[in-house]
């Protein structure tokens, strides 16, 4: 089991967030703990994940893009219109030169955190499901229901958020990543597949 210095790490991170992002984080950071405890994941791996998953938020898009071309972080064409989504692959990549955390599988757990993506690990789904359900959160419809099916089936819970951003985001295939509706239809064929 890892150990992380968890005080040094927020410290640190502070001065990089504003105080919303910060206390996100905090929420986000504890609510993967909660699920890590529920699910039978390793509680320090989730919690590291959790409270870097946000680490390059406050980064300017412009300068987002511009670490991301210099340190040969791969951008697809939605990402460049959309640069807000490039703080999580340059999170994880923070995560790894900044805050030294070299386990592959909470990189790619900050990596995923605003698409989600096919085939998610049980970190992947904790930390995407995590972010959306932390206490601050009140603005997503349903948020009741669906943070009680967090404690329940991580999969069902994935479908149910990506289901929610998709009627939000409507049928405009300009504002959907393609990330995004992949993971939609396959947690959208799992949910299918348990009715049967």
């Amino acid at each position: 089991m890892a150990e992380y210095d968890f005080p040094k790490m927020k410290k640190k991170l502070a001065k990089y967030l504003d105080e919303d992002r910060y206390e996100h984080t905090m929420g986000v950071m504890y609510t993967c703990a909660c699920l890590a405890m529920v699910h039978g994941y390793d509680l320090q791996d989730a919690q590291c994940a959790g409270l870097l998953h946000d680490c390059a938020k406050c980064i300017p898009n412009p300068k987002k893009l511009k670490i991301c071309a210099r340190e040969g972080i791969q951008v697809t064409d939605f990402e460049k219109d959309h640069p807000f989504l490039l703080h999580a692959k340059l999170g994880s990549y923070i995560a790894k030169e900044k805050y030294g955390i070299t386990d592959e599988k909470i990189l790619s757990a900050i990596a995923s955190h605003t698409t989600g993506k096919e085939k998610m690990t049980v970190l992947e789904k904790i930390v995407y499901i995590a972010d959306y359900i932390e206490p601050m959160r009140d603005k997503a419809p349903d948020l009741d229901r669906i943070r009680k099916i967090a404690f329940q089936d991580l999969d069902e819970c994935m479908y149910e958020i990506l289901k929610s951003t998709m009627e939000y985001l409507g049928d405009d295939p300009s504002k959907v990543d393609l990330t995004s509706l992949k993971a939609y239809n396959y947690y959208r064929s799992l949910h299918y597949a348990a009715k049967r």
